[in-house]
């Protein structure tokens, strides 16, 4: 078995914090709408905002009220914080941190700056974007692009403790953010890309000491799952479900990475993520010893487990056997809404397949799961009869299967494309319409996988890409969606001219904002999507809408700079159509109306 580095804390210099249950911390510091305390605005990573101040009568007023530019060129994932008069921001490789004073225009307070080897920067899969620190017991939360997670004092920048979380030179990489909950910081590991064996892990959060991990694929207790207790679909999982799943060792390098959102919900004791693609691209690789396919197990799965212990309450797996890059990383949305007319307390997760699922999130019952874009071909829909053997199981339209097509087979028009109908970029959920607003792709591609070797470190991918629009649609490449969760149906639509990649944010004026690829803020009624406002910022919007008040006047915020998987032949100066794993031909046109670029903009009325 592959060895993964499991290092315990090192750093334990600077006077520690008085530590609270960071639980009852975060719980307090994100019940305050005044602050914006962790990346996803809550546990239940509703962004949703209660502050009105700004509502959808004045919205049209509001000005640029100061920037800030980050020194970093490449793409700016995630959004700042504010905890009383700080801001924190953060920066792609090398993961600066900022903290910057409100009451002084964003004077900068402290600056942290990670020595980090660049040789890490080609193991990043698609950019070396980061979505963003955490705040929790007097503390700042970093991990960083080398895996190195990093406690800071809040107040002065200095490091509490740090520990290595993984291995670059094995293709282990970060991208994403944390998740403070109770005593411990859970964080996850990217890399699917270049046959990681992906993992979750927590760590103290007073020291860093390692205290569980658990796999995406693997041996039960590697996984950290309860044969006869962890159950899916409401049956128990059974033994070796993994194992089984897979031809040989081949689980060792399988993929199933944890790069997305984490969400929790404290009645419960339950957090909630999603793993990613099965290592490698080509299915042909993949399959089992008769040739069929097979269904890898825990990849594209979502996962609820408990935050002390690591054990999975309860698995579901989206795209068993997956053949298009359908990672299943994006965010959990936590939300109590009627479906079938019932009050249910559902997970709402808008995937890459195309699909938007609502599940019970307390026993993992499958409600809702339909299309959130039209054009989504690769499947007839979910089989949603319990008493079926293929309940929970999409139905896979032959045509579109890169598998049956075959190794070396160029399959097109494969409808969405492997950055899927939605990437990481999170969606809102507002108690005031019951309504989800979905930044969305729409994008399809043609895919032709080929034989590649596993070698450490090095890209275990094995397809070509190209991505173009959706044909017979509008033209464009991404809506903006307003999604009924508990029909699975979509409520409004508006187009855009490229995907929109920029988190959604909705707040109690009853106004939606979000960022487009050409840099474009824009406010949205909550109602019918109507155009309220818009504002061109410095570079493309890749970074997540956030708000806040100072002096008693509500703020809205945004990072600007282009770059990320859409954004990657910008960030990165590429031009092959087919590199950035397809990506660069895609979004050329990009180059037409932005520039690099990381700048914080910041809004208020007048």
């Amino acid at each position: 078995m592959r060895k993964l580095i499991q290092s315990a804390a090192l750093l334990t210099t600077v006077a520690f914090p008085v530590l609270s249950l960071a639980n009852s911390d975060v719980i307090k510091q994100t019940s305050d709408p005044n602050q914006w305390a962790i990346q996803t605005g809550d546990y239940a990573n509703t962004r949703y905002s209660k502050l009105d101040q700004i509502n959808r009568d004045n919205v049209k007023n509001l000005k640029v009220s100061w920037t800030f530019s980050t020194g970093v060129l490449r793409g700016h994932e995630g959004a700042p914080l504010v905890i009383g008069n700080t801001m924190y921001v953060h920066t792609p490789f090398p993961n600066i941190v900022y903290a910057l004073d409100l009451n002084q225009d964003g004077k900068i307070l402290w600056k942290y700056e990670p020595k980090q080897d660049p040789s890490v920067i080609p193991v990043m899969c698609c950019d070396t974007v980061y979505r963003g620190v955490a705040y929790a017991d007097g503390m700042i939360f970093l991990h960083q692009a080398d895996t190195t997670v990093v406690a800071l004092d809040a107040k002065t920048g200095k490091e509490i403790w740090k520990v290595v979380n993984g291995d670059p030179k094995k293709g282990e990489t970060n991208t994403a953010t944390v998740l403070p909950v109770k005593d411990k910081l859970i964080v996850g590991i990217s890399g699917a890309e270049f046959g990681v064996r992906g993992h979750v892990t927590a760590y103290d959060m007073k020291t860093g000491k390692q205290l569980w991990r658990a796999y995406s694929t693997g041996p039960d207790s590697e996984m950290m799952i309860d044969p006869e207790k962890t159950t899916s679909l409401g049956k128990p999982v059974g033994k070796d479900s993994s194992l089984k799943t897979w031809t040989g060792d081949q689980w060792k390098i399988g993929g199933g990475s944890s790069w997305g959102w984490y969400s929790y919900d404290p009645e419960t004791n339950l957090f909630f993520y999603g793993t990613a693609n099965p290592s490698t691209w080509n299915p042909t690789q993949r399959a089992g010893a008769d040739g069929k396919p097979i269904d890898q197990k825990w990849t594209m799965s979502i996962f609820a487990r408990d935050a002390d212990t690591g054990i999975a309450k309860w698995a579901y797996q989206m795209t068993p056997f997956d053949e298009w890059d359908y990672d299943g990383v994006n965010e959990m949305i936590l939300a109590d809404i009627p479906v079938g007319g019932q009050p249910r307390k559902a997970l709402v997760h808008f995937d890459r397949n195309g699909l938007g699922y609502t599940l019970d999130r307390v026993t993992g019952e499958l409600l809702v799961a339909q299309k959130f874009d039209p054009k989504v071909n690769w499947t007839t829909g979910v089989v949603m009869d319990k008493n079926s053997p293929q309940y929970g199981r999409p139905q896979v339209v032959s045509a579109m299967s890169t598998f049956q097509n075959g190794q070396d087979k160029n399959t097109k028009g494969v409808c969405p494309a492997a950055l899927g109908s939605k990437d990481q970029q999170p969606a809102a959920y507002s108690p005031r319409t019951g309504l989800f607003y979905v930044p969305t792709n729409h994008v399809c591609m043609d895919y032709e996988p080929f034989r590649v070797s596993y070698t450490a470190g090095q890209p275990y991918v094995g397809a070509t890409l190209s991505m173009y629009p959706a044909p017979g649609s509008h033209g464009g490449m991404g809506n903006f969606v307003a999604w009924d969760a508990g029909q699975g149906k979509i409520v409004w639509s508006v187009p855009e001219q490229f995907s929109v990649w920029s988190g959604a944010l909705a707040t109690a004026g009853g106004v939606v904002f979000y960022g487009t690829l050409e840099g474009y803020l824009k406010a949205v009624d909550e109602k019918d999507g109507k155009e309220l406002f818009k504002f061109k910022t410095p570079s493309g919007i890749i970074g997540n809408v956030m708000t806040y008040t100072h002096n008693g006047k509500q703020q809205v915020a945004v990072l600007s700079g282009i770059g990320g998987w859409a954004g990657i032949g910008l960030a990165a100066g590429l031009t092959n159509p087919t590199d950035g794993l397809g990506a660069v031909g895609g979004y050329a046109a990009l180059r037409d109306y932005t520039a690099l670029g990381g700048v914080l903009t910041v809004f208020t009325l007048p």
